[in-house]
């Protein structure tokens, strides 16, 4: 099955100010009325999860949460943008589960498959990282121990 939606190298560009503006503003407007549209909540959730600011994407994440539960027919994009936002966000676990939902329902999406490769490139990272860390936590006790040990045999 191919996709016309981009794939997820393309989608973590972000929108300018005033493309994101429109899309709150629109959002804002029918808040305002009493009914917003579910896609309006949509694209204002899209534009702010591929925002660079955290707290954009925090909040694009709720939104398409709320959607995700209450527009069944909007799932599959929802389950994209939620895992691209816990990957921008760095909740690399929660980014997998999401997508791995969606490449369940949808084996040959590209841009799942896309999402996928980046999320298991930064968890691979995250998890080098981790060990030289606590690698280098270890090295440093031990250089501890072993100085207190001596400084313990010289009294």
């Amino acid at each position: 099955m191919t996709t016309d939606v981009p794939y997820a190298a393309d989608a973590e560009q972000a929108l300018s100010y005033d493309e994101l503006e429109v899309l709150k503003l629109q959002y804002e407007k029918e808040v305002d009325a009493g009914h917003v549209t579910v896609q309006s909540k949509f694209n204002f959730a899209w534009g702010l999860v591929k925002s660079p600011r955290r707290e954009h994407q925090v909040q694009g994440v709720k939104l398409l949460q709320d959607i995700y539960r209450e527009e069944p027919a909007r799932r599959r994009e929802c389950l994209y943008y939620l895992a691209l936002g816990q990957y921008k966000m760095g909740n690399y676990e929660e980014a997998k589960r999401f997508n791995g939902l969606l490449l369940e329902k949808e084996p040959s999406n590209l841009q799942a498959q896309s999402l996928s490769g980046l999320i298991d490139t930064k968890m691979t990272r995250e998890g080098y990282i981790g060990l030289a860390l606590a690698g280098g936590a270890a090295a440093i006790g031990t250089l501890l121990l072993a100085g207190l040990v001596r400084r313990a045999n010289r009294h």
